[in-house]
């Protein structure tokens, strides 16, 4: 397994064990099993994803104890919302509770200490139930200790349970054995890098397979100090994630912050857990000693020596770093060294981000940890709010700003992640933003911009249709009169589009494309200099004419072919070897039963740092010279608030596929209403590319994988991670855009894993084309999987109105809670949809620029007016439309 293994680690709480816990096991031989449920509920509280739940206690009727506890918690919805692990080393305790257990249980364990026919008995039992199961690294020849053992074990086991069994390899989890070190035994020195080396190996090799362990028994020499145990527990999972291991049986709540280990301990703790040198052992219990008692509890504290500097240089440390803890009453503290509420801001707050923002342009800050800046900045001035407003009333004056800038998503877009990092970038330099949201109508920017007395707008969208909508702004932006800057910004923008669209719709003023926030402070402050402007502003128009007359030269010199050509030398694959698989579960099927939780090992964190400009290839971002530390406290903060989603349950994923008989009518895909194709039902109209080509490459459109005649199907799904309005709301009221905007971030992350993840289920279960498929997050990621899922809107498909035929079929509004706007945006805006297409040699494809014959074509196919075509293909004309595009196509 790859860094990436790193992502996520599954807490199992151990301290429901009688052989573990003191207390769980007087509570439950006492039989105070009202008090043995807190315990429980204790270790979701801290953070466990699962509880670990063992009886096996000599007095005890473990079976009995087993179910009965089993059967309260299914009672207890703060705990039964996480899955429960069977823990005994008693076969007869295992069934036991596996028939009292609410939902998917995991057994632990079985193992092939008594030969293979138990270990398949067993086995198939856990199946029979639906279950997973831990695998203890244990044969007949006892517990395996070296890396080679534990790995040549667990792959015995993998390809009887696999092969022989037939369980889903992602229902293994194996225990290679956690066993304790510095024991002042020489041959125990390697029992950490031996359960290190084992567990990459099996997540390389071992396809699907988790790894775990008991953390606990690592420790077991420095049993009564706690501060040395947490430690080690810390520093050893530390090193184990890293090698793909990614559950665990610990306290949850006893876990220290890896880089928060007091350093010579956390560098012994290393050097016993990784035998890098011979006298670790001694070291390490030598050091211990100044760690027991109140001395350990000092040790652990954070330095908390900048508390004692000057308010001014406290305020300055609290917003460069992003800490919140301190910030009222240093606020306060300033305050009472002023003469008014508005010297704190323009001074030492001011000064403070002045810093921040220096540091931002010098790239020694990144943007989430400007973005956390603004969030002290903000509580900051949300304290300072009602002796401001007393002052105003008082005075009678105002506050000052570098200049105001009005900014909204346009009318029929959602997106806003973008626009709302770059208005926290603005403010923390000083500048006044009013953000009017998403889905803003032009006479709402407008009116707003008058009444706010605004100094710029600017406009943001993501999606295709929202480029005419800004279009649109623009001309009536110069219609009205209007005389500000007009910045333009978004994933579908560009400076071409801005020189070519939106520039030539608006005279009055400039009209700027703005790449990303760390080029907008720039932007805007050149903008608004009286003696940069001019100068500026005379080379964005010089560049922009450029960029007209490059794309102008481009289209008259590009060679495109006609469209039959096109046609002619479409891919031509042997139909008549080709048998289309026949899905299992034909017409459309709801899908309910997804939590964030099943989602998060399908993410691809790549783009999640990339929403944060900070560029580069998840994991080796985390390790980057320059941005690796940044990233990595992004990383952190984004993995806490990853669990406390699931923990709270704060959105509710939900989907909607379909799967229909189909066959391909030249460029476009017949949907039909029976297995007989005697009924249509529906077409997917499609577009060729037109781009001339050498080596007899295609010219490719999405039809020419699916059969002309014949048992086709093709698919199509929609997916949204959901929404929680009030949380975002709770996130605004408390002035912290930061966990806004990583919220956001994450639900768009999650609702394109909801699309990879039930990708994989269509191909293996629902489909069924490939239901022996085993691939790794990084495979899945690369699409090494046959199949592909192309979107409207997207290169293969441009044209976004391609989403009303598709929603219509799957009832996206009924079945999953997705709509579209009238731009066709969806909503919630972390939503996902598109096409199933299971032909092996299926692949993504851009159409590219097309000529007015495939214009004219695409129009009569849909009984459109050219004009129509045009307006929905607008991105991908490699022409300018004409003065004969009103007339009909038809």
């Amino acid at each position: 397994m790859s860094e990436q293994a790193q992502a996520i680690f599954v807490n199992v709480g151990e301290r429901t064990n009688v052989t573990g816990s003191a207390v769980f096991r007087r509570l439950i031989t006492d039989g105070n099993y009202n008090e043995a449920l807190s315990v429980a509920r204790q270790q979701v509280e801290n953070g466990a994803q699962i509880i670990d739940i063992n009886m096996d206690e000599g007095l005890l009727d473990s079976q009995a104890a087993m179910r009965t506890f089993l059967r309260l918690i299914a009672a207890e919805p703060d705990i039964a919302r996480v899955p429960i692990m069977i823990d005994s080393s008693k076969w007869e305790v295992i069934e036991e509770g596996l028939k009292n257990v609410q939902g998917k249980a995991i057994v632990n364990s079985i193992s092939l200490k008594e030969g293979e026919e138990p270990f398949l008995e067993q086995a198939r039992l856990v199946k029979s139930y639906g279950a997973a199961v831990v695998v203890m690294a244990f044969d007949e020849t006892g517990q395996a200790e070296t890396a080679d053992r534990k790995f040549a074990i667990c792959k015995r086991a993998y390809d009887l349970l696999v092969d022989t069994v037939g369980l889903d390899p992602n229902d293994i989890i194996f225990d290679p054995n956690i066993f304790a070190v510095a024991t002042g035994i020489a041959e125990h020195d390697d029992y950490g890098v031996a359960f290190i080396e084992a567990t990459r190996r099996i997540r390389k090799e071992l396809k699907g397979a988790h790894v775990s362990g008991g953390v606990s028994n690592l420790s077991f020499s420095f049993r009564g100090n706690e501060v040395v145990r947490q430690a080690m527990h810390s520093v050893f999972l530390y090193h184990a994630i890293k090698a793909g291991m990614d559950m665990g049986i610990v306290n949850a709540g006893q876990l220290d912050i890896y880089d928060d280990i007091e350093p010579g301990l956390r560098e012994a703790c290393e050097d016993v857990i990784l035998n890098r040198r011979p006298d670790a052992g001694e070291r390490l219990l030598e050091l211990a000693e100044r760690f027991r008692g109140e001395e350990g509890k000092q040790a652990k504290k954070k330095n908390t020596e900048w508390r004692g500097w000057p308010v001014a240089k406290r305020l300055e440390h609290s917003l460069v770093h992003g800490i919140d803890d301190h910030i009222e009453e240093d606020t306060e503290e300033a305050r009472q060294n002023f003469d008014k509420p508005l010297d704190v801001i323009e001074g030492p707050l001011m000064d403070g981000m002045n810093v921040v923002g220096d540091l931002f342009g010098d790239g020694k800050m990144f943007l989430p940890q400007v973005v956390k800046s603004a969030r002290v900045m903000k509580k900051a001035v949300a304290y300072l709010l009602p002796y401001l407003e007393e002052e105003k009333r008082r005075t009678g004056m105002e506050g000052k700003s570098n200049g105001k800038i009005i900014m909204a998503t346009v009318k029929g877009d959602v997106h806003d992640i973008g626009k709302n990092i770059v208005g926290v970038v603005l403010q923390c330099n000083g500048y006044e933003v009013v953000d009017l949201g998403v889905m803003v109508p032009a006479e709402t920017i407008l009116e707003t911009a008058k009444s706010e007395n605004a100094d710029i707008i600017g406009l943001s969208g993501l999606i295709t249709p929202s480029l005419d909508e800004m279009v649109n702004v623009a001309a009536e932006m110069q219609r009205q009169g209007f005389d500000l800057p007009l910045l333009i910004g978004g994933a579908t923008t560009s400076p071409a589009h801005t020189a070519v669209k939106i520039e030539p719709a608006y005279k009055n003023n400039a009209a700027i494309h703005v790449n990303d926030a760390s080029r907008a402070v720039g932007v805007v402050s050149k903008l608004l200099s009286g003696t940069a402007r001019d100068g500026y502003v005379a080379d964005i128009r010089e560049e922009y004419q450029r960029i007209r007359e490059r794309r102008s030269n481009a289209q008259a010199a590009k060679n495109r072919v006609p469209l039959e050509g096109a046609r002619k030398n479409a891919m031509k694959l042997d139909w008549s070897g080709y048998e289309p698989p026949q899905p299992r579960t034909p017409g459309v099927t709801r899908i309910d039963d997804v939590t964030v939780k099943d989602l998060i090992p399908y993410i691809d964190w790549t783009p999640f740092f990339a929403a944060w400009e900070i560029k580069g290839r998840f994991p080796q971002i985390l390790d980057d010279p320059n941005r690796g530390e940044a990233a990595r406290s992004l990383f952190e903060d984004a993995q806490r608030m990853l669990g406390t989603m699931v923990q709270e349950g704060w959105l509710r994923p939900r989907g909607v596929i379909g799967l229909w008989p189909a066959n391909a009518d030249g460029d476009d895909i017949t949907v039909w209403a029976d297995e007989g194709r005697t009924e249509k039902r529906a077409t997917f109209f499609g577009l060729r590319q037109q781009a001339a080509k050498d080596n007899n490459r295609p010219h490719l459109s999405q039809s020419d994988f699916v059969a002309p005649d014949g048992a086709d199907w093709i698919g199509g799904f929609a997916v949204t991670a959901g929404e929680n309005p009030d949380k975002m709301k709770e996130f605004k009221a408390a002035h912290d855009d930061y966990s806004g905007i990583l919220f956001a971030a994450l639900s768009d992350r999650i609702a394109e894993a909801f699309a990879e993840y039930l990708h994989e289920r269509v191909r293996r279960q629902f489909w069924g084309y490939a239901p022996d498929e085993r691939f790794e997050r990084e495979e899945l990621i690369a699409e090494a999987y046959r199949g592909i899922r192309p979107a409207p809107g997207y290169p293969s498909q441009p044209d976004h109105t391609e989403k009303l035929t598709l929603f219509e079929l799957l009832s996206a509004p009924e079945t999953a809670g997705i709509t579209l706007t009238e731009s066709l945006a969806m909503m919630p805006a972390s939503s996902v949809s598109g096409l199933y297409i299971g032909h092996p040699e299926s692949a993504y494809f851009a159409v590219g620029r097309i000529a007015q014959d495939q214009a004219r074509d695409y129009a009569a196919r849909k009984g459109w007016t050219l004009a129509e075509a045009e307006k929905a293909l607008a991105p991908i004309l490699g022409y300018e439309p004409g003065e004969d595009s009103e007339k009909s196509a038809a």
